[in-house]
């Protein structure tokens, strides 16, 4: 039977600041090696940081001076797809042979230079970037940030005979999304979330007993003093005395509906699960949703994969 060795990792980047984010989160590969862990799951946007500061400082405001800097800061501290610190992660990757579900702020390299978009990366140990999944539709003032994505990589990816898919924080919700992903014989699904177990609204376990997946749910962790102090409104939470921003949360489940693994809120650490295919037969016996209780004589589900402007061929960070 086909198995994998899953790991999530909850902690805590160093916000707006690519450099040491990569430094996190190649010693969090190194220290799942060690563990044995073969694909490791981290947060949403976990390089370079969530937009936290829209919906705490009236982000809407139009032609905000302040609004203006902080989204040029923002912008700034965005990773390309073919640049050096994805390039550095997969080497990391491919050295300590493990691969990667990382949420990514992801900048335009031609067009859309000015645009972000939330972008969930697959990296395979040994291909490189297999796939990136840019957020379908941001959620409510995260749309004063980030560009609407698309389903070019509302894919699965096979790693030890098992398939995986992801989505980002509310995109999880978007029916027909988890049915792409159904469809594309999902066994594991990934949900990356910026933070706080309560915003998830009990989704990864809905997602586990739809799906008859393992559900992989990963939540940040942020406080004021992992944010760099120019940042143009550090000065205003700490006036107001801000501190914890996000508290984690994160889960694995089983098919069956069961935590398998499980960090506490507000304590950083990479926990993991051996995920097997066994279980997914047993849950999948009364219930399998693109399979035998399926009825695609009735339904049929269409998705447009084209992402305007750019190559359907990824940069190799191997060489």
């Amino acid at each position: 039977m086909s198995n994998l060795h899953l790991g999530i990792a909850q902690l805590r980047p160093a916000w707006g600041n690519k450099t040491a984010t990569v430094e996190i989160i190649t010693s969090a590969i190194a220290e799942a090696a060690q563990r044995g862990i073969e694909l490791l799951v981290f947060s949403e946007t976990f390089l370079s940081g969530y937009p936290f500061w829209v919906c705490r400082t009236n982000g809407a405001a139009f032609e905000d001076a302040r609004q203006q800097h902080a989204y040029a800061q923002f912008v700034e501290a965005a990773a390309e797809i073919g640049g050096p610190e994805l390039r550095q992660i997969s080497e990391a990757a491919r050295d300590h042979k493990v691969s990667l579900y990382l949420g990514v702020n992801e900048r335009g390299s031609r067009a859309g230079r000015g645009s972000v978009w939330c972008t969930l990366v697959t990296i395979d140990a040994q291909r490189g970037i297999v796939g990136a999944h840019r957020k379908l539709m941001p959620t409510y003032d995260e749309r004063l940030c980030w560009a609407a994505g698309d389903a070019r990589d509302l894919r699965c990816h096979e790693f030890n005979g098992l398939r995986l898919g992801g989505l980002s924080c509310w995109e999880n919700w978007m029916s027909h999304a988890r049915a792409t992903l159904y469809e594309d014989g999902e066994d594991v699904h990934v949900c990356v979330w910026p933070g706080n177990e309560g915003v998830t609204k009990g989704l990864p376990l809905f997602a586990a007993q739809e799906g008859r997946v393992w559900c992989a749910s990963v939540c940040g962790l942020l406080s004021l003093s992992d944010v760099p102090t120019d940042f143009e409104f550090y000065k205003d939470f700490a006036a107001e005395g801000v501190d914890t921003i996000f508290t984690g949360g994160s889960t694995i489940y089983s098919p069956t509906q069961e935590i398998v693994a499980q960090l506490v809120p507000g304590i950083s650490g990479i926990v993991s699960h051996q995920l097997d295919r066994a279980t997914l037969h047993r849950a999948r016996q009364s219930f399998d949703p693109a399979g035998h209780y399926a009825r695609p004589d009735i339904f049929a589900l269409a998705v447009n994969r084209a992402r305007a402007g750019q190559s359907n061929t990824w940069p190799n960070p191997h060489g």
